[in-house]
């Protein structure tokens, strides 16, 4: 029985079988084409199931999405900003299948649930922060999805004290001040000089104050939204991953520092906010979970039949 996980990110495909043991030589990465991206994911995932019977294909996928339709609408890929049918497109190339579809902050909440520092506990929170934040919720063990499948979409979660505009049309949104692109876009406007994240933390590293203060206002807002969504939720525990978690003191100090003011609560006094021991792998991990529970459902359903 093989089960594939795919993960659709913000610059490519990523693809790997479900099993024991599965380190990064076994994790198949492509970037998106110029044209036809569903060919080439096709060939993508053709390619890790070697050849074999497909029984489960869990997709997490960035918003926007429609998961019952099975509809993806991702700015990242030009082809699909209109909607692409991504789990019909599946099931045409495995037609045994079962095939889900979840928001990726869903995946990661799942894949750290079952994997990373959110197991045992049944009401949880885990962020990724990178160029774009995702985030999906654990609320007594099972994963919130809301009415379309993109709940969990802190990155538009509101920030007082801010008010950058955001790619979703808004302003004052936490990915405009605390996304990656975001976070370089701003030091740059204040004259630092480097390009990537990796860049931003090495100077924060050595005491450059443009950057410590591009990643203390990337904290800051973190810190603002956990306590927010924190008080909403009764959660005591946010598991934060993605490139920005790196960052060290000088992103996690002013987090601590507004969830230690704002988080007030007498509920929230155990608030914690970890960094995630998953890596990049989270999401796809989180992805295998869900053709996990997609392949069991398929089996109840059969079962349910059958008796009847």
């Amino acid at each position: 029985m093989t089960m594939l996980a795919l993960e659709v990110g913000r610059r490519g495909f990523t693809a790997a079988q479900i099993a024991e043991g599965v380190d990064d030589e076994d994790i198949r990465r492509v970037p998106f084409p110029a044209g036809s991206p569903w060919d080439r994911c096709r060939e993508l995932l053709l390619e890790v199931a070697a050849g074999a019977e497909v029984s489960a294909l869990g997709i997490a996928c960035p918003g926007t999405i429609d998961m019952a339709a099975g509809v993806v609408a991702i700015p990242e890929i030009p082809q699909w900003r209109a909607g692409f049918a991504i789990v019909e497109a599946a099931r045409a190339v495995f037609p045994t299948a079962a095939v889900q579809l979840a928001l990726d902050g869903v995946c990661l909440a799942l894949a750290e649930h079952a994997f990373g520092a959110s197991q045992g506990v049944m009401d949880s929170l885990a962020i990724s922060v990178s160029d774009r934040i995702s985030a999906g919720m654990m609320v007594g063990d099972l994963a919130v999805v809301g009415r379309t499948g993109n709940a969990g979409n802190i990155g538009h979660v509101l920030v007082p004290g801010f008010d950058e505009r955001c790619s979703c049309g808004g302003h004052g949104c936490l990915e405009a001040v605390a996304g990656g692109t975001a976070v370089r876009r701003w030091a740059r406007a204040q004259g630092w000089s480097g390009e990537s994240v990796a860049d931003l933390v090495a100077s924060a590293d050595v005491g450059d104050e443009i950057a410590v203060a591009a990643l203390g206002r990337a904290g800051e807002a973190l810190g603002l939204a956990v306590s927010s969504v924190a008080a909403l939720l009764d959660i005591d525990l946010v598991v934060l991953g993605g490139g920005m978690a790196t960052a060290g003191p000088a992103l996690w100090k002013p987090l601590g520092e507004a969830v230690a003011e704002h988080a007030r609560l007498g509920y929230l006094a155990g608030l914690r906010v970890v960094a995630s021991p998953l890596g990049d792998i989270a999401v796809l991990a989180g992805a295998g979970v869900l053709a996990l529970t997609a392949l069991e459902r398929a089996a109840a359903m059969a079962r349910t039949s059958a008796g009847n």
